[in-house]
């Protein structure tokens, strides 16, 4: 059923927000599946530079779905997307609370909790890897992409020495003319 981009959009981040679990950045697969493969509103490329936008700037990591907004229906879209992204999740998390605040001694609640933490772990990774496949486009980014991994995976050394790195490593290789 195809609909008008602003319903379309409250429909989509309607729905992503009620699946948020971990966060807005735990729904960027399926946001993805939405606005490149079914709705086709934008493409790899400038879904991957929306959140790397998105990533850059202050503030909480939902902007991304307020830019994703804006690219496809100007200022009405980042309305509309922002709004249908915060409303129904803040609505839940409202009930949720009242709830856990009530039964806060039932072991059901006690197992919810402790089930939605690798839910959210599990989305957050996927997120990573939809991303990583659309930004990673030759062999360069994608051994950036891999150094990265196993920097922040297996070592604790601080991630801004990796970016910092990956930065230089990726305007020496634009200068001397490497694919990224």
């Amino acid at each position: 059923m195809t609909y008008a981009p602003l319903t379309q959009l409250a429909l989509t981040f309607s729905i992503l927000s009620l699946g948020a679990v971990g966060g807005a950045n735990a729904t960027l697969p399926e946001l993805h599946r939405q606005m490149v493969d079914v709705s086709r509103y934008m493409d790899d490329a400038t879904f991957a530079s929306l959140v790397a936008l998105a990533q850059t700037a202050p503030g909480p990591n939902v902007i991304v779905m307020s830019l994703m907004g804006w690219h496809i229906a100007g200022a009405a879209g980042l309305a509309v997307a922002t709004a249908g992204m915060i409303a129904p999740s803040s609505v839940l998390a409202f009930a949720a609370e009242r709830s856990f605040r009530r039964f806060s001694a039932s072991r059901t609640v006690w197992v919810l909790k402790k089930a939605l933490a690798p839910i959210a772990v599990g989305l957050m990774c996927a997120s990573g890897l939809v991303l990583a496949r659309a930004a990673d486009s030759g062999g360069l980014t994608i051994a950036l992409t891999l150094g990265m991994t196993l920097l922040s995976g297996l070592t604790r050394i601080n991630p801004l020495y990796g970016i910092a790195a990956g930065a230089l490593v990726a305007l020496a290789g634009g200068r001397f003319g490497a694919s990224l």
